[in-house]
């Protein structure tokens, strides 16, 4: 059995170099503490610049432009063959994407002088983390190991002809059918990135509408538009299990409303049933760390678990799994280590689904107000008005924005439309200012642009919209 070796010891220990561990490594490395990361995979950035986010985003937009050229080129006088897809070279331009955003971390970490402790860590005692067969101290251990895939009974996944996200960008050539179980945000852009591609592509999902948690008005208008470009929708009904075979798999269902059974063949199966915190191996239930019912590290405000010196952030602990809000939380723990005053703003976290049209979200939904008896105004403006989202194809969708019936502040908005993910950040800060729609609609707003949209939503929110 190899011998312990210890070592030097750290203001801040970070376990998972993902957008919340590298980002807090940096805060911390910027606020004067002496700052190790730990991480096994062979790249920085986790799973969301490794296999997730980034990669994702570069198939969503090479698979867009693809589109671009069959359906609108001609339109505009763009006239020419129509490209053929060359699988490896799509996946080459991914990777390169990916190679630049990882190298890009390393680069950071050296300019902080952040140690990069390769390797799987575990935490033996408070205050010490081992990675090999080194032990290294630590006044502070922050554990941002993210997630995983989450599956379902009966389905096992082998990455080849049942994948989860990361088989389905990596696939060795595009399928002509896939089924995705489940219609989150996952299974619909990878979906969508494969439909363009020329898939047949049913979506499988359990409830009776997809995006649960979206403002509904805006997931049925998400669903017309996915449907029309030919993405199949099989609701309401609860997958039995999968079947794998050399030829493809068979993906067996029950629909809740009548119990019937049905099946589907497909070449590929995506399972995108939702991630799970991924913190086997840390050593946390020899600890006494508190872990919620659904796997999550429990965390008080601060982001310190129950054991003294031990933190949490990203998917790791409750909230949304989202990249971002694993970032910001990782500067507020670091801000914390520091001696400053770290916070996050729960009530103002964007979501972005990066599908075309992209759909953007920040603060309450239209059905969470009418739960809590809020009184509200609703201010919405189509794209169909917007002179830039028609002339580039563009004008299904809309801006919807939710303000206090009395006081007018906003509360929410909710947009389907183009560039929807950049958008929301006009309105993102507006609400971290306790603004009113009104404000939002007295500020002058550059045309031709997309952001008209939104103001003209807030516009909506008093005496009416101009150009609709």
């Amino acid at each position: 059995m190899a011998k312990e070796t210890q070592m030097a010891e750290f203001d801040v220990i970070i376990i998972g170099a993902g957008p919340g561990g590298y980002v807090s490594a940096i805060r911390c490395a910027q606020l004067g503490l002496k700052t190790a990361v730990v991480e096994a995979r062979e790249t920085l950035g986790g799973t969301c610049l490794n296999v997730g986010c980034i990669p994702s985003k570069a198939l969503l937009h090479a698979s867009h432009l693809l589109h671009e050229t069959h359906e609108n080129f001609e339109k505009m006088g763009l006239m020419g063959g129509k490209p053929k897809v060359d699988w490896t070279k799509m996946q080459g331009y991914k990777a390169d994407v990916v190679g630049q955003n990882t190298k890009g971390i390393e680069f950071l970490f050296k300019k902080n002088k952040i140690t990069w402790l390769k390797g799987w860590g575990s935490i033996p005692a408070p205050g010490q983390v081992k990675v090999g067969d080194e032990v290294h101290s630590a006044k502070n251990i922050v554990i941002a190991t993210g997630s995983e895939p989450s599956s379902l009974p009966g389905v096992i996944v082998d990455e080849q002809t049942v994948v989860t996200s990361t088989g389905a960008l990596a696939l060795p050539k595009i399928p002509k059918s896939m089924v995705v179980i489940g219609a989150g945000v996952i299974g619909l852009e990878l979906g969508s990135v494969y439909a363009r591609l020329g898939t047949e592509v049913t979506v499988v999902e359990y409830l009776d509408g997809i995006t649960p948690g979206m403002d509904g008005e805006v997931a049925k208008a998400f669903q017309r538009i996915l449907a029309k470009q030919g993405l199949k929708f099989i609701l309401g009904a609860a997958v039995q299990g999968v079947d794998a075979a050399k030829s493809g798999a068979t993906v067996r269902y029950k629909l809740r409303k009548d119990d019937s059974e049905a099946s589907l063949k497909a070449d590929v199966v995506l399972v995108a049933t939702g991630r799970r915190p991924y913190t086997s191996g840390l050593g946390l239930e020899a600890l006494g760390v508190e872990i919620e019912p659904r796997g999550q590290i429990k965390t008080d405000g601060h982001f310190a678990t129950n054991i003294k010196g031990i933190y949490a952030i990203g998917d790791a602990i409750t909230g949304p799994m989202l990249a971002h809000k694993a970032e910001d939380e990782g500067m507020a723990v670091a801000e914390i280590l520091a001696g400053k005053a770290g916070h996050v703003n729960y009530a103002v976290i964007p979501g972005v689904i990066y599908t075309t049209p992209e759909v953007s979200s920040v603060g309450q939904t239209e059905e969470q107000l009418k739960a809590e008896g809020h009184a509200y105004k609703v201010g919405k403006f189509p794209f169909m008005g917007n002179a830039r989202a028609k002339a580039v194809f563009q004008g299904e969708g809309f801006v919807k924005m939710l303000a206090d019936a009395a006081t007018d502040r906003v509360l929410g908005c909710h947009i389907i439309g183009p560039g929807a993910g950049d958008l929301i950040h006009e309105v993102c800060v507006a609400m971290e200012f306790g603004a009113s729609a009104q404000d939002i609609a007295l500020t002058c707003h550059a045309h031709p642009t997309y952001s008209e949209a939104v103001r003209e939503a807030a516009l909506a929110c008093g005496d009416g919209a101009i150009h609709v």
